[in-house]
């Protein structure tokens, strides 16, 4: 054998070695338990033979507690580049049979590489979380580790898209980094997150409770917010996060990707002339306008389980990706809250960032009254919301559909927010507040004097409704641009957005604004 087949040899057998990684009986147990190795799951995310590999023989250089006897090429996590839909990623995935997954600085250092070469090339970058935490053996410079990667995360914020996927344990101060970046999916009974464990808790305040209830995929998705997206399966997570990446620019130097669509820009949606209902008390469903309008019904929902009362999501009016904010009427009859503003606003702030147009939907009957809002922080958190579409330059068109009152209609981006182009359906109410509430105030003594106060009061509430509970007065103000018919929405929306396609909106120098937090 000469020379150089030697080195071919030995080649061949160190990167089957590191392809091991901790070895058959990890990996069929990794398996038993329902779940993907590292690589496995790389290889599924990215388009097929895209994916090339980084620093697979790195090994960490711990010579404590007997480290320096047990050395495994790739440190605990596959890093590398890929593509996606042909377009280019920067991946990494912790590895759970190897070490638990945990975090040294060698393995921290891989991990920062594929950031920056994210950062500076201006590509996405998907990590995927399955770690017992920091190496306990390395102490600080795991935790140093772990700062390092903090510190990526934020100066990539707003610049490059950061998607997190947690797919086994994610705890302690491994939390922060997922929790930094724009999206967040776990799988269901397989993932988990939390600062402190069951066992802390139990030993601290006595409460016993199991990992899954306390930091499962279905409590951060529905109760925390923490994330934005579950499923069932490893494979329909993946799935869904290729699905996530085909709305999404690779940076915020990028435009959104264009798709081609035969369905046709002056469709009519008829259908939508029969959704709203003739009383404005009577509920409905806002996705029953939303997906007819949208390029062949597909709309791509974020935080669906979380904070109800609001809808978030991307779609596409000709090929082009929108991201959408409407009120949902059939939860909380639409109001904003301490969650639903959250939401709106790093939804907002996210579309922002990377050039997405915004189409947001009114049907809002003001914000949640009670004690448990007012003490929750509802004023600092329903200032998210202005403060978000008052800072947006991206192309903003607002739809009011029935209800806009008081300060939720100033906030969710109305003219006076710098929206571009506000719509309105004939259905449309634009007032203080609503006919019943607004009599009440205005005509209270009145009513009561009345020699029939119940038909006066009647009486008023309909002069009111027909003054002020119209979108016309607000459109001879100009605050409303247009007065459509529900059936002309998607036609409407397409024109209006294609107006609005190099808009230049000039931000004030200034280092970065203060957002109520």
């Amino acid at each position: 054998m000469s020379i150089l087949d030697q080195k071919f040899q030995e080649l061949e057998k160190r990167l089957e070695q590191a392809d091991q990684a901790g070895g058959p009986k990890k990996i069929a147990k990794h398996h038993q338990a329902g779940k993907l190795t590292a690589r496995e799951r790389v290889l599924q995310l990215v388009d097929e033979g895209s994916f090339e590999e980084f620093d697979k023989f790195v090994v960490h250089r711990c010579v404590d507690f007997g480290m320096e006897n047990t050395h495994i090429p790739g440190e605990g996590v596959v890093t590398g580049f890929g593509k996606i839909n042909g377009r280019g990623v920067y991946v990494f995935a912790q590895d759970f049979t190897v070490f638990g997954g945990s975090l040294s600085l060698t393995h921290a250092q891989k991990i920062c590489k594929v950031m920056d070469l994210a950062y500076r090339n201006g590509c996405p970058l998907i990590g995927i979380n399955d770690s017992g935490g920091a190496r306990i053996q390395e102490g600080v410079e795991s935790l140093g580790g772990y700062g390092e990667v903090f510190y990526r995360n934020v100066r990539a914020s707003g610049v490059i898209p950061q998607i997190s996927i947690i797919m086994g344990p994610c705890a302690g101060g491994a939390v922060y980094s997922p929790a930094v970046t724009d999206f967040i999916f776990m799988t269901e009974k397989t993932s988990y997150m939390f600062i402190t464990g069951p066992q802390v808790i139990k030993q601290v305040t006595s409460e016993e409770i199991d990992s899954e209830s306390l930091g499962g995929a279905k409590v951060h998705g529905r109760v925390s917010g923490v994330c934005h997206f579950h499923y069932p399966t490893e494979a329909e997570t993946l799935a869904k996060v290729r699905e996530l990446h085909s709305f999404i620019p690779d940076s915020n130097r990028a435009c959104p990707p264009t798709v081609e669509t035969d369905d046709p820009p002056d469709r009519k949606t008829p259908e939508l002339d029969s959704v709203i209902p003739e009383s404005s008390r009577r509920p409905y469903d806002m996705k029953k306008i939303i997906i007819p309008t949208l390029d062949d019904n597909k709309f791509f929902e974020v935080h669906a389980h979380y904070a109800r009362n609001l809808i978030t999501g991307f779609g596409r009016l000709n090929g082009k990706t929108i991201g959408i904010v409407a009120n949902q009427p059939n939860w909380l009859a639409g109001c904003l809250d301490t969650e639903a503003s959250v939401k709106c606003a790093r939804f907002v702030r996210f579309c922002d960032s990377f050039n997405i147009p915004l189409w947001t939907l009114l049907d809002v009957p003001g914000y949640l009254p009670g004690t448990q809002q007012e003490h929750g922080g509802i004023i600092k958190h329903g200032a998210k919301i202005l403060y978000a579409y008052a800072e947006a330059t991206v192309p903003k068109v607002t739809l009011i559909t029935r209800k806009a009152y008081g300060g939720a209609y100033v906030v969710m981006s109305s003219k006076h927010l710098r929206a571009d182009i506000n719509l309105a359906y004939p259905t449309a109410e634009i007032a203080v507040m609503g006919p019943e509430g607004a009599i009440q105030i205005l005509f209270r003594k009145e009513i009561e004097e009345a020699p029939d106060p119940v038909a006066r009061r009647s009486q008023l509430i309909q002069e009111y409704i027909d003054k002020f509970a119209s979108p016309y007065r607000a459109a001879e103000l100009g605050f409303v641009d247009q007065v459509i018919f529900p059936r002309d929405t998607r036609a409407v929306l397409i024109n209006a957005f294609a107006q609005l396609e190099n808009k230049v909106d000039e931000k004030p120098k200034r280092k970065h604004g203060n957002i109520p937090l």
